[in-house]
């Protein structure tokens, strides 16, 4: 008779609920400066995004703006738990996993304005860009497509005994995409050093989660693949990194991949032309009260780390830097018709 292996166990903690730094043994090992820096990646994923809105706006953003306003917490949080060896796979509304790993204002802001000097050099706006050195490789529009990859990249890690882990994200709608099944399922049976992040923000486009999926926690797919699975609250970014690390740590050692959805609202629409109208407005009110950086600015201020002086100081530094970074790539040139086909094909 074949015997069931034991399920793997990541520590569920409860939603809503922070962790609490020098106290809680499994806040991921966190300092006061550590907190500080996650409330300043916050702030500055918040100011640029709007930013990005208000040019969009003014018809200064050639295709698409997307808005993780809400996600910021899930996004910064997860990213801050992965090393300098590791790899990030973000979505489109992961904008702080950028900024965490590195990427400066002015190279995303000359990225998502199209410029020629920009990191796609025009080709693509948004995220959809790749930068080897810092280890991030951006989503293309066929949502869950990038997962398969996300995996082979970890499989390529484990075969060269670099111990670098992999982190993809994808939302409550991608999910249900097959390629996401087909590489959880390969990583699983491989123990690859994959985690995969689910966003769930409660709507795909317009598509509320009733109608996406007949389960209380997308996070229990994991049983499937015989693998950690836990679902926490996405706009607790201390919850967020907590778990994150914890499963970092274990993929690090062999323990292989882990599912964590991450419960969010998404407070805009799909995109900046999206309205959101079919999104119920108490639904929107009750999710307000739960701004991730609101939430994490009354944690420091209790604890006596934010005073009104250092957080008019963190925010005026960041706007001045975004502010600055719009203005400089305005003045930079779109790329060249002639050179459109460049870098599609390899040169011989």
């Amino acid at each position: 008779k074949n015997k069931v292996s034991k399920r793997p166990a990541i520590t569920r903690p409860a939603l809503s609920r922070a962790a609490e730094p020098g106290r809680d043994k499994r806040d991921g090992g966190v300092t006061n400066a550590d907190l500080i820096k996650l409330y300043y990646f916050l702030v500055q994923t918040r100011e640029f995004e709007d930013t990005i809105y208000r040019l969009y706006q003014q018809g200064k953003i050639v295709g698409g703006a997307y808005s993780g306003r809400g996600n910021e917490a899930t996004a910064v949080g997860s990213a801050y738990a992965l090393g300098p060896e590791d790899y990030v796979f973000p979505l489109h509304r992961d904008l702080g996993a950028h900024l965490v790993r590195g990427q400066t204002v002015q190279k995303l802001m000359l990225q998502y304005l199209g410029r020629a000097t920009g990191i796609a050099r025009g080709r693509d706006g948004t995220g959809h860009y790749s930068d080897p050195e810092k280890r991030i490789y951006g989503n293309i529009s066929h949502l869950g497509a990038m997962v398969p990859v996300a995996a082979g990249v970890a499989l390529a890690s484990m075969l060269r005994n670099r111990r670098s882990v992999v982190m993809t994200y994808i939302g409550d709608g991608g999910v249900n995409v097959g390629e996401v099944h087909e590489a959880l399922a390969m990583a699983s049976v491989m123990h690859l050093p994959l985690i995969l992040i689910i966003e769930n923000n409660q709507y795909a486009y317009s598509t509320p989660l009733s109608k996406q999926h007949n389960v209380e926690r997308l996070s229990d797919r994991a049983i499937g693949y015989g693998i950690p699975g836990v679902t926490i609250d996405g706009t607790d970014v201390l919850a967020v990194h907590r778990v994150c690390k914890e499963a970092v740590e274990r993929a690090r050692r062999g323990g292989g991949p882990s599912i964590i959805e991450t419960v969010t609202m998404r407070m805009r629409g799909h995109a900046a032309h999206d309205t959101a109208w079919y999104v119920p407005k108490k639904l929107l009110a009750k999710w307000e009260k739960e701004d991730p950086i609101e939430k994490f600015d009354r944690l420091l201020t209790a604890k006596g780390l934010l005073s009104k002086e250092k957080k008019k100081t963190i925010v005026n530094e960041i706007k001045n830097a975004v502010e600055d970074a719009a203005r400089k790539a305005l003045e930079e040139p779109y790329p060249p018709g002639e050179e459109a086909a460049e870098g599609v094909y390899a040169n011989p």
